[in-house]
């Protein structure tokens, strides 16, 4: 690795060869001198023992504590992090030496008691001990995998045994959320988008609450995410960037519209975002003008603190993760433009890759292995996999290949026993050693579709309807089974809502209904 004199003397280098090109670097520590005249900055390095003179950008943005701020208001002996493009600095974000206080959380609503009986009156935990719960886009830790164990996996050619099924959603995209004996998703009412709620005994409708007008385009109205479960609270993101914070009994707490907010405006086919929720905040990715990814207190809706990243991006279709390098926690996620990593208590803007974003749609949510990120796009684009290494409070970011070998659209992919499996377009079932990109194999028989796994195996829905069962077998292709939602349940659009398992059932939404299968044996 190399020393940081010799990393500052290689981008002054490059930024004398190569004038036209901007070399960026963010810096961590004590500010030493202040110059507010001359807007010149001295920042002092302990992670690296040196000091590091800088001037700041006429156009800086300067935040305080968490606050917007200006020139003057920097001292000497803040502490924080500088941002720089080229030769000066973009960002600043100091915190004074008396941490600020932090709002009040309000107190966590009591649950209103329902309207009438409901078959799940124990009062359930959202996150059950034994794991059978999905709380959330992409299960419990939002990486597609289920922790259940002992399912029934001898299908018959029509698939695994019905439970029941429920129409009333409406139009959607939405997959479901499952905790505290309910069933959460999300589609319209009319001319509204709304949450719904069903018993998980039954399918029986136990409330539905509006949260904004509908959008509609060529590729069908309604919305896209997915509702967020935390306790005793749900979480909903509208296609129009209408922010619901409400009970499980469908009581609204609070409400925004984050692209009103944050200055954003809305994208080509809708806001897509499933919110985060990581202990106290709310992370959500406006992509706006005063916030490329911003953290919300989760009980209040009040802001906590927003990231802008260079260049204003808007946002994109992804969810954000929240990882661990190295000690510094951090969200991450795209945009119309990157992949970026932001630090989960500050956040600051940490790193950046371009690689693997396309210029149309970037979907499918990245995927942590070891100190690395992998994430994909369609459209041609492909994978790539991103080494993150810590150095203090800074992240040093390195592209380390690209593959085309994985161009996964919006059907998500799975790290399991080291290997990653995913749909890459035309439709080819890919599984790949993310070390390398190395394909282990491919096959087209399960179509293009999004992917879960559970207890060894791997679901794969078809966006063009039928469901394929493989077993997670990195050294074959292996396929168990594969069936057909039946005809007068199928909708005419694109089936993108991701299959989940939990509670021992296999859930399939398709617009306006759900349909539940019996995975016990």
């Amino acid at each position: 690795m190399l020393s940081a004199s010799r990393v500052i003397l290689l981008a002054l280098l490059f930024s004398l060869v190569s004038p036209s090109l901007s070399v960026a670097a963010v810096y961590s520590g004590v500010v030493k001198q202040f110059d507010a005249k001359r807007g010149s900055l001295t920042i002092s390095i302990p992670a690296r023992s040196f000091t590091k003179r800088l001037t700041i950008s006429s156009s800086a943005s300067i935040k305080i504590d968490g606050k917007p701020a200006k020139l003057e208001d920097i001292k000497v002996g803040y502490t924080g992090t500088v941002s720089t493009t080229g030769t000066q600095i973009s960002r600043v974000s100091l915190k004074t030496s008396a941490s600020p206080a932090k709002p009040k959380p309000t107190p966590k609503p009591k649950p209103t008691p329902e309207p009438e009986p409901m078959p799940d009156k124990s009062e359930a935990p959202a996150v059950a001990s034994n794991g059978a719960v999905w709380p959330q886009l992409r299960g419990p830790n939002r990486d597609g995998l289920s922790t259940e164990k002992d399912l029934n996996w001898d299908w018959a050619s029509s698939g695994p045994k019905p439970l029941w099924s429920q129409k009333g959603f409406g139009e959607g995209y939405s997959s479901v959320s499952v905790a505290g004996g309910k069933v959460f998703t999300m589609g319209t009412q009319g001319d509204r988008e709304a949450v719904f709620a069903v018993s998980i005994t039954d399918g029986k409708a136990l409330w539905a609450t509006a949260i904004g007008n509908k959008r509609s385009d060529g590729m069908g109205g309604g919305p896209r995410a997915t509702p967020t479960v935390d306790g005793e609270v749900v979480y909903a993101l509208s296609a129009n960037g209408d922010l619901a914070c409400m009970t499980t009994a469908g009581r609204g707490i609070w409400s925004k519209n984050i692209l009103q907010e944050f200055g954003g405006s809305n994208i080509t086919w809708g806001i897509s975002e499933s919110v985060l929720i990581d202990g106290e905040k709310l992370i959500c990715t406006p992509g706006g003008q005063r916030g490329t990814m911003v953290a919300l207190n989760k009980r209040t809706g009040q802001t906590l603190w927003t990231c802008q990243a260079p260049g204003n991006p808007q946002a994109g279709y992804s969810s954000a993760i929240v990882i661990e390098v190295g000690g510094v926690k951090q969200y991450v996620n795209m945009v119309h433009d990157r992949i970026f990593g932001v630090h989960a208590e500050t956040g600051d803007y940490l790193w950046e890759d371009k690689n693997a974003v396309n210029g149309t749609a970037n979907c499918s949510s990245p995927i942590q292995f070891a100190d690395s990120v992998f994430y994909a796009t369609g459209y041609g684009t492909g994978g790539s996999l991103v080494s993150l290494e810590t150095a203090g409070n800074k992240i040093e970011a390195e592209h380390k290949y690209h593959t085309r070998d994985m161009k996964n659209h919006h059907g998500g992919m799975v790290l399991v026993d080291g290997y990653l499996y995913g749909s890459s377009d035309p439709g080819v079932m890919t599984c790949l050693d993310p070390k390398t990109g190395k394909i282990q194999w491919q096959d087209r028989a399960p179509g293009k579709g999004s992917v879960t796994y559970a207890d060894g195996h791997l679901i794969v829905r078809d966006e063009k309807g039928p469901i394929t069962l493989l077993k997670a077998n990195h050294e074959k292709y292996e396929q168990i089974a594969q069936f057909q939602t039946p005809a007068e349940f199928r909708s005419e659009r694109q089936q993108w809502a991701y299959p989940v398992v939990g509670d021992k059932k296999l859930f399939i939404r398709d617009q306006d209904v759900l349909l539940v299968y019996d995975l016990s044996k």
